[in-house]
């Protein structure tokens, strides 16, 4: 998958979860970088991206996937 379509999908995702539109969604978003993106929205994007990609997320994981950048990295690493 082309970098900018999986950004793309994460930001949709986000989105969707945060009740916002995706030009709300900054390709660099980080976890508190808008109200909704709190403890509870992290959990609800985690359970997200579980669903939407077929991952499996541990505690670690949850813990270092707090920005669109990384949470695209570790996606991308995941396909490869």
């Amino acid at each position: 998958m082309v970098a900018s379509d999986l950004v793309d999908r994460v930001r949709s995702l986000l989105a969707e979860a945060f009740e916002l539109p995706v030009d709300g969604i900054p390709p660099d978003l980080e976890f508190g970088g808008i109200k909704q993106w709190d403890s509870m929205g992290h959990m609800e994007i985690m359970l997200r991206l579980e669903a939407e990609f077929g991952i499996e997320l541990d505690t670690e994981l949850i813990r270092q996937l707090t920005s669109i950048p990384e949470i695209v990295a570790y996606i991308e690493e995941k396909e490869k």
